[in-house]
């Protein structure tokens, strides 16, 4: 017998008082008053009791709690998470706005704070990293790779595939290389901002041995190519450590979303050319980047649009031209017809020694003429 069902057999023979019942049945005696009262407000006495099984007699005395109508209004933890990620905005701005907006109706700001901790810790927990708008511009290689083939050969070759992602938006770009040498690296960054349509704050890329010619977990040595590409740019360089992947945990999700929604969907297609391989994933990018968000509201690129775009410094007036390391035997001169002159020194004599060359402006003739005069240091610098 329960509890209950035996402390209204007792309160039903009236011989005892409810601190001796309570004492009999190791309750308190505030306890027995509580059942009696209980009792007495859903009418049941002892003769119902004894009719009713112990669940229903449970249910006739303790009703179910009535949830209670809270007079707070729920802040959009969604809309808190994305506007955090704009410059200057902080938790106090968001809650006097939503104050403001909630006049009487809104929590106070800690218990603003404390509901936004509560929604931010269902999200994932690894290290987690705010984001500014047209701050970072994460860049990989995926170890996934695109078989070519040859159409005259036959011979199958192994396309590489770039991936840039932006921190605050994560809108993301990707094209395929037939390698990853600096001058691979260095065309698909600059594709990754032409597709941006602006010069983010900072690039944050990995260590390879073709990025950097000294890698180091504190004062790595940037590539001459890649030098370049932040003078002209004016995009500085922060590279992640070495073996440290959750420095640039953006682009590493990046490449498992191009591999996972773009190459498994190429997976069943041959493809002759890079060309056609860069046009079919660019089809599948928009589509990428048009994908809604599970957790957030909006898209990749309705979060570009919002968050990104107004922040990106405008790109140069011309592209970069890279350079490529040769190994001259004759020196080239230039004899432009515009009456502009190429700017370049007449180094001393070594012959077979190797120089960096760099493909002649838009406006030189094009027509050369080669003197015995081999480079050791540079080659012609085009201005």
């Amino acid at each position: 017998m329960s509890k209950l069902r035996h402390t209204l057999q007792l309160l039903h023979g009236g011989t005892l008082s409810t601190r001796q019942i309570g004492a009999a049945l190791g309750i308190s005696k505030s306890s027995v008053s509580d059942i009696a009262s209980y009792a007495r407000a859903a009418g049941v006495d002892w003769a119902l009791a004894q009719t009713l099984s112990d669940e229903e007699l449970q249910a006739r005395l303790y009703k179910p709690p009535v949830a209670r109508e809270s007079r707070h209004l729920e802040p959009d933890c969604a809309h808190i998470h994305r506007e955090l990620r704009r410059p200057g905005v902080t938790l106090q701005l968001l809650w006097e706005e939503y104050q403001q907006q909630h006049a009487g109706q809104a929590y106070k700001y800690s218990a603003f704070c404390e509901k936004y901790k509560v929604w931010a810790q269902g999200l994932k927990r690894s290290m987690r990293q705010t984001h500014e708008g047209g701050d970072k511009l994460f860049v990989d290689y995926a170890g996934q790779t695109v078989p070519l083939v040859d159409a005259s050969s036959g011979e199958i070759s192994q396309a590489q595939v770039f991936v840039a992602v932006l921190g605050a938006s994560n809108y993301t770009y990707a094209c395929a290389t037939a390698s990853q040498k600096a001058a691979d690296w260095v065309a698909s960054i600059m594709g990754a901002l032409e597709f941006i349509g602006g010069v983010p704050r900072l690039l944050v890329p990995d260590q390879p041995r073709a990025l950097m010619a000294r890698p180091d977990r504190y004062e790595p040595s940037a590539h001459r190519l890649l030098e370049e590409l932040t003078l002209h740019y004016g995009l500085p360089v922060m590279p992640a450590r070495p073996a440290k992947p959750r420095d640039k945990p953006k682009v590493e999700v990046g490449v498992q979303v191009v591999e996972r929604w773009i190459l498994a969907r190429l997976r069943h297609q041959t493809f002759f050319s890079l060309g056609a391989l860069n046009r079919a994933i660019a089809a599948l990018l928009a589509d990428l980047n048009q994908r809604a968000f599970k957790k957030l509201p909006g898209n990749r690129a309705s979060a570009f649009a919002e968050l990104d775009a107004p922040l990106l410094r405008p790109l140069p007036a011309t592209r970069s031209i890279p350079a490529r390391a040769r190994t001259p035997r004759r020196l080239s001169t230039c004899r432009p017809r515009t009456g502009r002159t190429c700017s370049g020194r007449q180094p001393s004599s070594l012959p077979g020694a190797s120089a960096w060359v760099r493909p002649p402006p838009p406006w030189c003739a094009g027509r050369w003429s080669t003197a015995s005069i081999p480079s050791r240091d540079t080659a012609p610098v085009w201005a």
